[in-house]
């Protein structure tokens, strides 16, 4: 080399992009709770966590991922980093998902850290891939992971594998070897296409199997049990004193079932989470699962939705839940309660300081029963986060009531009043009752008789609105211009703006008023808006 010729190795440096900065890594973990608490097409489908839990799941994921990311690094000392950094990428993109779909649990970070035990090795998941059946050869390769020296396995997850009964003889001694460990077991939709005979037998043999061992959480939904079913799980129901979730969705659950739940399950005093949805419980089955609410003092977490529950049933089951004081998610949706219950309901919600989101869809409530309720709310439920009352018939008459609660609550997130009645009057009452809610993200009042004066207030009121995601005023009764009007508000984010392809500029109101009777005829909306424009949400 010419002596004069610079030594350009002796300048070399190289930069590092492992590890990164303590900022770098706060920016990552806010990031992260802004994902688990704001509506985006993952949350619509699988939920929003709360800010304290999206906290607590964000720290954690970013932990994980971190550790991992580093030992991977460690091996490879002499690079920049930058494969560390993809990899501390893909795994926060990958459990911040499954903190969604409910798949990873912060609890089962905290279980394993207690006991030492490394976290990934404490979730066996066996449901991934395509729902098929599992024979005795299979299940033998598929299990063989729990039956492994020294694991430290303490949740199992066999849904969406049918198993038949050669399969569950292998699963048997398996399951009976690890029974001492497991905190969550889950064993939903796993008889699936099986004859009934197979699977009650099936069921029989996993009940035994894992009798004894001490749960946390139970997942028995999809396996349409019945009353057979819930019996055959006996063994295993009888010997569990510690649960703290149960859930039994779309399980066939019938007044007999529902009494053999109540009979089977020994103490409820620690449950938090008890989930019944798609079931056939009816008022007698109802009364059943009353019994047990009022045995779970400690529950934060009921919902029993899509169960053909009616007015005899829906009323034991409200004044059971007046013992629940610890509710922080009530979901009722879709059964026959009507008025009554909607007043016993709001009786038993009187001293409910923690609740956070109330689910009260297709309910019968009509004016009185919703009036009872949003009046009790108002004052017991400072930190409501979600309010849904679709679909129950509710009219302008209701609105006073339903806004002064609305506009109590500015911690209110989502608000759902589609399909009912509230006209223009109603519209405009709840958009004025919005007005200081810095936190909404999402109003659907869809199918509600509204017209262009009460759309465009609505439209104002959200448009301003720094975290907002979603509108929903499709199925109502808006003028072209007035779509026009909205379409233009909406012209720096449209996609806040859902879908108006059922909006009808044509139509007309169940009792015929004309449209400038309701606000879109000649002089009809200054009308309306004159009467309205002093109108101040009722704090009484």
């Amino acid at each position: 080399m010419d002596s004069k010729t610079p030594n350009l190795q002796s300048h070399q440096f190289s930069i590092k992009l492992w590890p990164p900065s303590q900022n770098t890594r706060k920016v990552l973990v806010d990031r992260m709770i802004k994902n688990l608490t704001t509506v985006s097409i993952f949350t619509q489908k699988y939920g929003t966590l709360s800010e304290d839990e999206a906290k607590e799941n964000a720290k954690y994921i970013e932990d994980v991922a971190f550790s991992t990311a580093d030992e991977h690094y460690k091996k490879e000392p002499d690079g920049d980093g930058g494969s560390a950094v993809q990899l501390y990428a893909r795994e926060c993109s990958k459990l911040l998902l499954d903190v969604l779909k409910g798949v990873l649990k912060i609890k089962d970070k905290k279980v394993a850290s207690e006991n030492n035990i490394a976290t990934q090795e404490t979730f066996f998941d066996i449901s991934k891939g395509q729902r098929a059946f599992i024979e005795a050869e299979e299940a033998e390769k598929l299990l063989r992971p729990l039956t492994e020296r020294g694991n430290s396995y303490l949740k199992i997850c066999f849904s969406n594998r049918s198993f038949g009964l050669e399969a569950a003889h292998v699963a048997e001694p398996i399951l009976a070897s690890v029974k001492s460990q497991l905190k969550e077991v889950d064993l939903s939709d796993f008889v699936a296409g099986r004859p009934e005979e197979e699977a009650l037998q099936v069921m029989n043999l996993f009940a035994t199997a894992l009798e004894g061992c001490v749960l946390r959480s139970l997942n028995l939904s999809n396996n349409a049990l019945g009353e057979k079913g819930v019996r055959a799980f006996g063994a295993l129901l009888k010997s569990q004193a510690e649960l703290e979730e149960l859930y039994l969705m779309n399980d066939g659950i019938s007044e007999e079932a529902a009494r053999a739940v109540s009979e089977l399950i020994p103490s409820t005093e620690k449950l938090k989470i008890l989930h019944f949805h798609n079931n056939m419980t009816g008022d007698e089955g109802a009364i059943a699962i009353a019994d047990v609410v009022k045995r779970s003092p400690l529950l934060e977490d009921f919902r029993c939705s899509s169960t053909r529950i009616g007015t005899e049933g829906g009323v034991a089951l409200s004044e059971a839940l007046g013992t629940c004081t610890h509710l922080k998610k009530l979901d009722l949706r879709d059964n026959m309660f009507g008025v009554e219950v909607g007043v016993a309901l709001s009786k038993a919600l009187s001293n409910h300081a923690d609740l956070k989101e109330v689910y009260l869809s297709y309910l019968n409530l009509e004016n009185e029963g919703t009036v009872a309720i949003v009046n009790v709310l108002k004052e017991s439920a400072p930190f409501l986060e979600v309010l849904e009352i679709a679909g129950n018939d509710i009219t302008a008459e209701a609105a006073p009531a339903l806004a002064a609660c609305i506009e109590s609550k500015k911690h209110l997130t989502k608000l759902i009043l589609s399909e009912n009645e509230l006209k223009d009057e109603g519209a405009i009452q709840i958009s004025k009752a919005l007005e200081g809610h810095a936190r909404l993200s999402e109003v659907d009042m869809s199918t509600n008789l509204i017209r262009r004066a009460g759309a465009r207030l609505l439209v104002q009121t959200v448009v301003q609105k720094p975290g907002f995601k979603l509108l929903n005023i499709n199925g109502n009764y808006i003028s072209d211009e007035g779509i026009d009007e909205v379409k233009d508000i909406f012209k720096k984010s449209p996609e806040i703006l859902g879908s108006l392809d059922e909006n009808d500029p044509e139509g007309e109101d169940d009792d015929g008023d004309d449209d400038d009777a309701s606000g879109d005829g000649e002089g009809g909306e200054e009308e309306l808006e004159s009467k309205l424009k002093n109108l101040e949400v009722d704090q009484e």
